[in-house]
């Protein structure tokens, strides 16, 4: 394992999507969402993904630096195109929209549709939960997930967060979950660590689970009918409404794939007294942690905790990040001539 410290991998990642075709702001927004993610210990969905995010620039799959254009806005409701742009850039701009729409209308839901990959949806959850307000995030993409009952790739593993605010100087309770029985960058890691995954998480190209990561040819729904049957759902809320259908376009043979977005802002005001709310929230809060923990659980925690304290650790302690990322940071960073961290540097010649 290798250390570094969030500022500093930030700022390098930031320079390598930057030397990769991102505009400055994009590769700034793209890079505190990898790190963010890092952070929680959410690997999966940080710095690991710069390559991929630096060839789908190159491919054309993403854009950077057009404008996210409004499409259309009815009353607490609006669409957005983001013409293939970096998903942190596309979901910052719908947040933006929907805290606005809910300032005005007590709600905002905001489709942002033709974006790119999003990352750990709950960065943008929890953003709108420090603003008092209540947050649900939802992603969209290609098929990457067996449907229950079905053979191969038929529904994507879209994930969603809620996020509500328990008052000033606590943090908001954060629910971030893919419908998958895990996120494919969880097998993506497994590669970059060289371990294996447990059986229950993917099939291979005979249907068969399979523990080796380069073998997976399909992710398992989470809770079988019930993971693929949410990810449908969620497919027709954020896809199909917003006028860009990707699943059954791309099983029926006309299109490869495209990312969408949805940002639900809830104004707990407009139910009554806000105060109010998060004070009830509160006590939710300590009425489930004063359960009784089960045979060999510590404590009990609320969705988020866990991520959360390990955020302050690595805040503090940095960021671990295994051989093969760092190796592979090293070859962008590398073909791009771009000075690599010394605290990667040591390692990745070791790697």
């Amino acid at each position: 394992m290798t250390v570094i410290q969030a500022d500093e991998l930030k700022t390098f990642a930031t320079e390598l999507l930057q030397a990769g075709g991102f505009t400055h702001s994009d590769a700034d927004q793209t890079a505190d969402l990898l790190v963010w993610a890092n952070l929680r210990g959410i690997d999966s969905h940080g710095v690991l993904r710069i390559p991929r995010y630096i060839e789908m620039i190159e491919q054309g799959v993403m854009v950077s630096g057009g404008a996210v254009e409004t499409i259309r806005e009815t009353g607490a409701i609006a669409v957005l195109d983001g013409g293939k742009c970096p998903g942190a850039v596309g979901m910052n701009t719908a947040l933006e929209r929907a805290a606005g729409l809910a300032a005005k209308h007590g709600i905002g839901w905001c489709s942002a549709r033709a974006i790119s990959h999003a990352g750990a949806v709950g960065y943008f959850s929890s953003a709108l939960a420090r603003r008092g307000l209540v947050g649900i995030v939802m992603t969209a993409s290609k098929p990457l997930m067996s449907y229950f009952g079905a053979k191969g790739e038929g529904i994507s593993t879209n994930p969603l967060s809620i996020a509500v605010p328990a008052g000033s100087g606590n943090d908001p309770v954060l629910l971030d979950m893919s419908t998958a029985a895990v996120a494919l960058g969880k097998v993506m890691a497994a590669k970059d660590a060289g371990t294996e995954i447990p059986l229950g998480w993917a099939v291979d190209s005979a249907g068969v689970q399979t523990t080796d990561p380069h073998k997976v040819a399909a992710l398992l729904p989470m809770a079988g009918a019930k993971g693929s049957g949410l990810s449908l759902m969620i497919e027709v809320l954020v896809s199909v409404l917003a006028g860009n259908s990707v699943i059954a376009p791309v099983l029926l043979g006309r299109k490869k794939g495209g990312f969408n977005g949805l940002v639900i802002a809830v104004d707990p005001a407009a139910f009554g007294d806000s105060a109010a709310f998060e004070a009830e929230v509160t006590e939710l809060k300590d009425a489930i942690h004063n359960l009784e923990p089960a045979d060999g659980v510590g404590s009990v925690l609320l969705p988020g905790e866990g991520s959360t304290k390990l955020s302050r650790i690595r805040d503090a302690e940095g960021i671990s990040l295994v051989a093969g990322t760092v190796k592979n940071l090293i070859d962008v960073a590398q073909r791009f001539a771009i000075q690599i961290p010394s605290a990667l540097a040591v390692n990745g010649r070791n790697a």
